[in-house]
């Protein structure tokens, strides 16, 4: 299995010919990238393409994508119902696995640079990435389309692309790359071929006209009846069911029902699973009731728990059990990186927000931090495992050697700097929170409270390693002396700071 896995849903603008789409699909083909899913619409004119792989290689294939549309898509002769400004539209990046929202980030702007250097075709970067925050929003940068947007662009200083000139490519237009969420895109046919009625509800239904909010909804008119066509940003929060209730509802003040409705692409599996809990009124529904969820789990050393309990309960066994290693450094690593954790969420879910819309840059650099911060967490958990299992062998491999001494006093050097490195992040990620009071959602401060009193004992639990193992040094040599007057005097700082 991969360590990183990156979801890739590049959208192009052909969905009539499969030959052009075929070609497309070819180019994309990279070692360490998969076809998950391939959706063409002729009404539309789009196809959506869904490739899952590797961090590096899915850039490339990404990459290779765009430039292939480019050779074969002109926009000048294109027509669909779907809003376009390139032949190669939308190329977002969504985190699987190994990576995070901000990796994503930093790979959207390297296969946006990698674009305009090939192809010459301009690139506006959007959601996470966006470099200005009226950019977050795909349709703030797509407004006029190709046509509006190349007779604009050499005089309006606003459409500057992040990556290119003035100008837009004579044929292919520009490409929109970004870092995103998982979004579904969720469609639903309405009993009317009265485009008008799909127009009125979906700007009931957008969150941008006063509807749901992670909704962006159109209406169009495709295979004969009127459309609702729309992304849901953020499913977890505005989940799939309330929106077809919401469309449901709508449709009715205009007489017309919904007839059918179609996911574009690929869901995850979690929307299904809280559709059905919600339409069934499933008592006590929890994910582990799902037989392949419950024997997912229990193959996976997870017992038969499902939901949140299931990710952590493994460790907490751990934890538990009559060994020596996880300990309370690994616990204390771990306690910093939820801590961590919790600060990212806070900061991510008020940034794009209009209330802190001047906070952004802040938000934005305590994001992309408190996500380093959180992998070099996570890495402490095995590394303090490691470094006790590494003093234990010198011990016994001391036994045998003429310098068992230096063996025994390097090990405990490590395993006294791996705690040491716990506290200093675990501090930094408490101040982090604590700066983040003012600048977020004030109904979010029971987060930010419980991340600053993780790092605390993630402060605590750590120093209290670095202290036993320095107390087990017995200096052979300067350097060893060195060691721990410095690495004492360090965490005297730290305790003093928290």
């Amino acid at each position: 299995m991969p360590t990183t896995l990156v979801e890739c849903v590049p959208n192009f603008s052909e969905g009539r010919d499969a030959a052009k789409v075929d070609a497309i699909v070819e180019a994309m083909k990279v070692d360490g990238v998969y076809l998950f899913d391939r959706e063409m619409d002729a009404d539309h004119n789009r196809c959506v393409i869904t490739l899952v792989g590797e961090r590096e290689a899915i850039q490339e294939a990404a990459i290779r994508g765009v430039g292939k549309a480019a050779e074969l898509i002109d926009l000048n002769t294109h027509h669909g119902a779907h809003p376009r400004l390139g032949a190669a539209d939308v190329v977002p990046f969504i985190p699987i696995a190994g990576v995070t929202l901000e990796d994503c980030v930093a790979m959207a702007k390297h296969v946006g640079a990698e674009i305009f250097k090939r192809f010459a075709v301009p690139v506006y970067l959007y959601e996470a990435a966006a470099t200005r925050p009226e950019r977050q929003n795909l349709e703030n940068i797509r407004r006029g389309q190709f046509e509006g947007i190349r007779d604009e662009i050499a005089t309006n200083p606003s459409r500057l692309p992040d990556f290119g000139q003035a100008h837009l490519h004579p044929t292919a237009g520009a490409t929109v790359v970004g870092a995103r969420k998982a979004l579904i895109a969720y469609n639903v046919f309405l009993s009317t071929a009265d485009v008008e009625i799909a127009k009125k509800i979906a700007k009931a239904v957008r969150f941008s006209t006063g509807g749901l909010r992670f909704v962006k909804g159109a209406g169009f008119l495709v295979r004969g009846m009127a459309q609702v066509s729309m992304n849901l940003t953020d499913f977890e929060q505005t989940p799939i069911h309330r929106v077809f209730e919401f469309v449901k509802r709508e449709a009715a003040r205009y007489g017309v029902v919904p007839v059918s409705s179609e996911i574009v692409g690929l869901i995850p599996k979690l929307a299904l699973e809280q559709a059905a809990e919600w339409f069934l009124q499933v008592e006590n529904f929890d994910s582990s009731l799902i037989l392949e969820n419950r024997l997912a789990g229990v193959m996976e050393g997870k017992a038969s728990v499902g939901g949140l309990r299931a990710g952590v309960e493994p460790f907490i066994e751990q934890l538990a059990a009559p060994t020596a290693t996880p300990g309370g450094g690994s616990a204390a690593a771990a306690s910093g990186a939820m801590a961590a954790g919790l600060a990212a969420m806070v900061a991510s879910m008020s940034r794009g927000k209009k209330s802190y819309l001047q906070y952004e840059p802040q938000l934005s650099e305590a994001v992309a931090r408190l996500a380093a911060l959180r992998d070099e967490l996570k890495a402490a958990i095995d590394a303090d495992a490691a470094s006790y299992n590494a003093v234990m062998n010198a011990y016994k491999a001391a036994k045998q050697s003429t310098n068992g001494a230096t063996l025994i006093n390097a090990a405990l050097r490590e395993a006294s700097s791996v705690p040491l490195g716990v506290a200093e992040r675990a501090a930094e990620v408490a101040a982090i929170a604590a700066g983040l009071r003012p600048v977020t959602n004030p109904m979010m401060k029971s987060d930010l409270t419980t991340s600053i009193a993780l790092a605390g004992a993630a402060i605590q639990g750590a120093l209290a390693n670095v202290d036993i193992n320095l107390d087990s040094i017995e200096p052979a040599t300067p350097d060893d002396e060195t060691f721990v007057h410095r690495t004492r005097a360090r965490a005297a700082e730290l305790t003093a700071q928290s």
